[in-house]
Order: C-alpha cells, then structure tokens, then sequence
C-alpha cells in the first residue's frame, strides 16, 4: 500500500476525535500518535511542527495519528483545559488498539508539542500506574510538561526532549526546571523559537534518528 492519508473518527467523551491517518510505504513497522499545540490559541493537528513530527514517523515506516482535540475541525466539544482532552486521548488509544491490532501490537511512539506534551506526559503516568503498555518513544517538542495539570505527569529518563533556544512561549528555564529533577536531557536547538521557524529539517532530523532505536 503506498503512502497516504485518511481521516478517521473515534468516539470521544464530548462527541467524535477528527483524526488524521498518514500510512506510510508497504507494511507499517509500528505507529505514533502525534498531540497538537493549545487549541484555544490555534493549535491544530496541521499544525507545522505536529506535522514535522508525523513526516519523521512515516518516513521510519510508522503510522502516524494526528487527532484534533475539542472544538477542533470536526471534533465534538470545546476546549476543556486539559482534563477532557485527556480523557478523550486515553480512549482513543483503547479504540485504536481494537480497530487496528495488527498495528497497535507493534512498537509505538507518543510525541507532542506544547499542549500535546502536558497530555502526554500525563497520559504516560495514568498508563503506568494502570498497567498499560507504554510507548517504546516519547517526543516532546516545546514541552510545557508543567502546565495544565490535572494528575501526574511523567515521562522516561530516555524521552526525546527538544527545545528552542530562544523559546518565547514556554521559556527554556521552565523546561530545565521540570527536567532538572529527574535528570532528563533536554536538546537545545540554538537560535530555535517555539514554533520552530527556520529549524524544522533539524527538528526532524532529531526525530529520525532517535526514531532509528526501534
């Protein structure tokens, strides 16, 4: 099957999840559920940098996931501030393990950007304490691990954390702060602002080889 995207819907709490499907080449090597930026502000699953990150997973064989959360294209609800959009997430991994096993059973990747990795690393806790299968790589762009919080936020000591040097919507000195506890490394892309402008090959090129692990 060659390379292409679908729109596909999931049942969330307040309504359907309008997601975006890109299928890589041949027979997918496992698959990447890709959260976007702040709804409320814009963010959107087209959004460049969610888009950066699904390129970087199809290209390493990987379906990629992109939902829209509340209130966004055809997604039901409006913007909950974190809480529902969590809820909505950790259903729709339970319905795409069902809907696509032959796929869900392989190795998988959880990425975010901004408001996608406070649900992130939120959604990586409430699947640890369950039980659940974790994702084998975690990809957190503009990490705002520290905001909209609404349970335990955690991420593993080897996820993938990018930043922008001169970050103006969630400053460097934040993401030092969450990571320094924990002894995470952060990866710094000088000159880099939040959205990435002017560094997405790099960003993507980050992605890639860390992507080679699986």
């Amino acid at each position: 099957m060659p390379a292409h995207t679908e729109n596909i819907y999931f049942d969330g709490l307040a309504g359907v999840i309008d997601c975006a499907m890109d299928w890589p080449d041949g027979v997918p090597k496992g698959w990447a559920l890709i959260l976007h930026p702040n709804p409320s502000q814009g963010g959107t699953r087209d959004n460049k940098v969610v888009t950066t990150l699904s390129r970087a997973c199809v290209q390493q064989g990987l379906v990629a996931l992109r939902p829209n959360f509340r209130g966004i294209g055809a997604s039901g609800g409006t913007f909950d501030h974190g809480k529902g959009e969590l809820q909505d997430m950790a259903a729709l991994v339970e319905q795409f393990r069902v809907r696509y096993p032959e796929v869900a059973d392989k190795p998988w990747v959880l990425g975010g950007f901004s408001f996608g990795t406070s649900m992130g690393v939120q959604l990586y806790a409430q699947w640890e304490k369950l039980g659940k299968r974790l994702p084998n790589i975690v990809v957190l762009t503009g990490s705002a691990a520290l905001r909209f919080r609404h349970s335990e936020a955690k991420a593993p000591e080897d996820a993938l954390v990018i930043h922008g040097e001169l970050d103006e919507v969630v400053p460097l000195a934040e993401v030092m702060e969450w990571a320094r506890p924990i002894g995470m490394p952060v990866v710094v892309i000088p000159d880099a602002g939040h959205f990435f402008h002017g560094k997405l090959l790099v960003l993507r090129q980050l992605v890639q080889t860390r992507l080679k692990a699986l």
